[in-house]
C-alpha cells in the first residue's frame, strides 16, 4: 500500500513497505521540477527500514485507534499520513523559502536526576529547578502555536515529575506527538503503562555502551544499565514505541556491533545515534569528537545495517547532520528548567524565557532566526571552533 506523503492537484509524493523498506515516488505535472526540488528531503525517507505499518491486525492496536491505517517510519516522527505529520510537511516546505519553525521542542521540566553522566548536557546545578504543570501546559501551547509537531519531555529525569502523565495528555495528538526521553530509572512495568495510557507517542531511552560496567562509568552510578534495560523491556510490553538513544564518542565508536546486537536482542523499534556534543558537563572537551577514519567506519557500519532485514531502524544522526546541517534555531528548540528559550539542548545561549508571557516562544525564536549563525546549513555549531570563540560569552 503507498501512504501519501505530500499531495497537491499537480504533485504528490507516495512512499510504501517494500520488502522491508520504503519505496519513494512522485508524479504529476510538476514531478519533473519539483521532486528535483526535495530531492534531499526525499531521500531520508528512500530505501530505509520502517517500523511498522497500522492496519487493522496490527500491534499496538491504540496506536491504530489514534491515527487510523498509516506508515509509522520513525520514533522522532508521527505516522504517515496523519494531521501531526502534514503540519511537519508544510514546514518542510516552507523552510525552502527561509521560513523556518521550530518543529522538535524538548523541554526539561525539571532539573532533578538520579544519575551524574559525564557528557550530560544540562548538569544538575543543585538549584532543583523544575517547571510547573501550568508553566509546561503553557510552553506546550505556544510552541504548537509557533510550530512544533513533536514534543520531548526531559531533564534532568522526567519519569520523577510529578505530573508527568497529565502533560503528555494535554499535547494535542492532532497537532503534535508526545515524547520522552529517559534513562530508564523508574520505567516500571506500571508506569510505562500509565505513560501508554496517557498518550504518549514514543519512548527514548539512552544507552551509553552494551557493556555493563562502561555504561555506569559514564552514567556515574552503579546499576543503571540494568536499569535502563528493564525500563526498555517494561516499555516494549505496554505496547510503546522505543527507541535506544546512544551518545557516540571516540570511547564507544569501536563498540557498534555490540551495540546494534543489543538492540536487536532487545527487540528495539528504532536504534538512533548522535555524536558527542561539547557543551553541559562535556563543555571543555571539544576533542572528544569523532575523527574522520570513525565516521568512515560509522558511515559503513549504517549500510550494513540497512542491508540487514532483522535488525531495528536506524536513525544515524551524524550522516543526518552532514546531509542537513545543524538543526539548532532552524528545526530545534528547547526549554530548560529554568523556563530558558534555547536554540536547542546543545547551544545554551538563552533568547527569551517562557515566563515572559503568551508571546515568549514565538518572540525568542523571531531573535534566533534574526541570528545568522542559525542559517547556516553546517555541522554542529557548538563543535564549530568560529561560533564557540564568538558566542562563548553568551554561554549559560
Amino acid at each position: 500500500m503507498k501512504y501519501p506523503i505530500y499531495k497537491n492537484p499537480f504533485f504528490e509524493v507516495d512512499i510504501e513497505p517494500f520488502e522491508g523498506k520504503t519505496k519513494v515516488t512522485s508524479k504529476g505535472i510538476l514531478a519533473p521540477v519539483l521532486g528535483k526540488r526535495v530531492s534531499k528531503e526525499m531521500s531520508f525517507f528512500d530505501q530505509k527500514k520502517y517500523i511498522t505499518e497500522l492496519m487493522p491486525d496490527s500491534d499496538p492496536d491504540s496506536y491504530l485507534d489514534r491515527y487510523g491505517r498509516s506508515l509509522i517510519f520513525s520514533t522522532w516522527m508521527a505516522p504517515i499520513p496523519s494531521p501531526v505529520f502534514s503540519r511537519l510537511v508544510k514546514s518542510r516546505m516552507m523552510s525552502g523559502f527561509g521560513k523556518y519553525k521550530p518543529e522538535q521542542v524538548t523541554i526539561s521540566i525539571t532539573e532533578e536526576c538520579p544519575n551524574r553522566c559525564l557528557h550530560c548536557a544540562l548538569p544538575n546545578k543543585n538549584n532543583h529547578s523544575k517547571l510547573s504543570v501550568p508553566e509546561v501546559k503553557d510552553a506546550i501551547d505556544q510552541c504548537i502555536r509557533a510550530g512544533a509537531t513533536s514534543i520531548i519531555f526531559d531533564g534532568g529525569e522526567p519519569l520523577g515529575y510529578a505530573g508527568l502523565e497529565e502533560l503528555i495528555s494535554y499535547v494535542d495528538p492532532k497537532q503534535a506527538i508526545a515524547c520522552m526521553f529517559t534513562s530508564g530509572v523508574g520505567l516500571t512495568p506500571e508506569k510505562a503503562q500509565s505513560l501508554k495510557d496517557a498518550g504518549l507517542y514514543s519512548i527514548t531511552i539512552s544507552i551509553d555502551s552494551p557493556i555493563q560496567s562502561e555504561h555506569d562509568r559514564m552514567r556515574g552510578v552503579l546499576g543503571i544499565f540494568d536499569k535502563a534495560t528493564a525500563g526498555i523491556k517494561n516499555a516494549l510490553a505496554a505496547g510503546l514505541l522505543v527507541n535506544m538513544y546512544i551518545v557516540l564518542a571516540p570511547h564507544n565508536v569501536n563498540d557498534l556491533e555490540k551495540i546494534y546486537q543489543l538492540a536487536t536482542d532487545l527487540h528495539i523499534h528504532e536504534l538512533s545515534f548522535y555524536e558527542i556534543v561539547p557543551t553541559g558537563r562535556w563543555l571543555n572537551n571539544t576533542n572528544e569528537i569523532l575523527t574522520p577514519a570513525q565516521h568512515e567506519m560509522f558511515d559503513e557500519f549504517v549500510r550494513r545495517c540497512e542491508a540487514d532485514p532483522a535488525g531495528p531502524k536506524l536513525f544515524p544522526g551524524p550522516i543526518i547532520v552532514d546531509t542537513f546541517g545543524c538543526m539548532a534555531g532552524r528545526q530545534w528548540m528547547h526549554i530548560t528548567p529554568e523556563g530558558n528559550i534555547l536554540p536547542c539542548s546543545c547551544v545554551p545561549i538563552p533568547y527569551g524565557n517562557i515566563k515572559d508571557g503568551k508571546n515568549a516562544v514565538s518572540e525568542a525564536w523571531k531573535k534566533i532566526r534574526k541570528d545568522p549563525a542559525y542559517s547556516k546549513a553546517e555541522g554542529c555549531l557548538m563543535r564549530d571552533a568560529e561560533f564557540r570563540e564568538e558566542y562563548e560569552d553568551r554561554f549559560e
